[in-house]
C-alpha cells in the first residue's frame, strides 16, 4: 500500500518488490500497477524466496518483467536497475 501511495508523488524508473509484504502482497501490487494506465508499463522486478515454477508463472501472467529468486546474483539486479534507469532517462 505504501508503494501505491508513493506512486502518487513520483514515478520511479523501476519497481522492486517481494511477494511477501505486509497488508498487500507483491502479486496484488503488480495487479494494481497493471490495471492503472499510468503505471501499466512501469517495469517490475520481483525478488523473492518463492522460487517454485507456479509462483514464477503467476508473476509472469500478472506482468512482472523479471523474477529473481533469493539468493540472486547482486550484479544481475544491479544490471536490471541500470538498464531500466537508462531507458527512463532516454524516454
Amino acid at each position: 500500500l505504501q508503494a501505491l501511495e508513493r506512486l502518487a508523488e513520483e514515478t520511479p524508473a523501476v519497481v522492486l518488490t517481494d511477494i511477501e509484504m505486509p497488508r498487500m502482497d507483491g502479486f496484488d501490487l503488480v495487479r494494481n500497477l497493471r490495471s492503472d494506465p499510468r503505471w501499466a508499463a512501469l517495469p517490475v522486478v520481483m525478488i523473492t524466496s518463492r522460487i517454485a515454477d507456479k509462483h514464477r508463472q503467476h508473476a509472469g501472467e500478472l506482468g512482472v518483467d523479471h523474477y529473481l529468486g533469493k539468493p540472486y546474483p547482486e550484479e544481475e539486479l544491479l544490471s536490471l536497475v541500470r538498464r531500466y534507469c537508462a531507458v527512463a532517462v532516454q524516454g
